[in-house]
């Protein structure tokens, strides 16, 4: 990656620190991401942190979090899964801005890890070949799941966050430039949920 870090960027926990706030701010209703455009928004943009998120309506990082235009690079997609040009653009986001936390997040009664469970219970795989390659990206992250006997509900929840800690594990072994950057303490990859019944999003430990 050509780019060095710029000495001001904001460091990973400093990052980490600025989303639990805003993720707060929208629990508790003082949010004010519907911000409207402002002068500078031309210039070089500069994130402090990468979201890997899901497609899903109700999941827009830039409320949950409660930032502003310019604040997050954002990248949304059915089941927040690594495929080539998602890794490319993370791989983007961290060269060209020089930022330094990339959070992979899912949510709650994800209909993408639902299909996938579904499709793992039942073989009922979608018919679309488009929709079944985002089912394909996540079954290997969820099968271990149906090792034991669980109820829907429970399994549905495990599902979406062993999915986000398979993500981000992977996105680190799908970039060498990004695992580098990782091992040497520059870039901190951080998987999280989102629970859509309380608005919380819960930074997961990978241990």
């Amino acid at each position: 990656m050509p780019r060095t870090f710029a000495p001001d960027a904001l460091s990973p926990e400093d990052s980490l620190t600025r989303l639990r706030e805003g993720n707060r701010r929208f629990v508790v209703g003082d949010g004010s991401a519907l911000r409207t455009w402002h002068p500078g928004l031309a210039n070089p943009q500069s994130p402090f942190a990468v979201v890997l998120g899901c497609a899903d309506a109700r999941a827009p990082a830039e409320y949950v979090f409660d930032q502003g235009l310019g604040d997050l690079f954002v990248i949304r997609v059915a089941g927040n899964i690594v495929a080539p040009s998602l890794v490319g653009s993370v791989e983007f986001a961290v060269s060209e801005f020089g930022t330094r936390l990339v959070v992979v997040m899912g949510h709650t009664h994800c209909g993408a890890v639902a299909a996938t469970v579904d499709a793992l219970a039942h073989g009922r795989a979608p018919e679309s070949g488009n929709m079944r390659s985002i089912v394909d990206r996540i079954a290997p992250h969820v099968e271990h799941l149906f090792d034991s006997p669980s109820d829907p509900s429970a399994r549905l929840a495990a599902a979406v966050r062993a999915n986000a800690l398979a993500v981000a594990r992977e996105l680190r072994h799908a970039s060498p430039p990004l695992q580098s950057l990782v091992d040497h303490g520059r870039v901190v990859i951080a998987p999280a949920v989102y629970d859509l019944e309380t608005g919380v999003v819960t930074f997961l430990d990978e241990g």
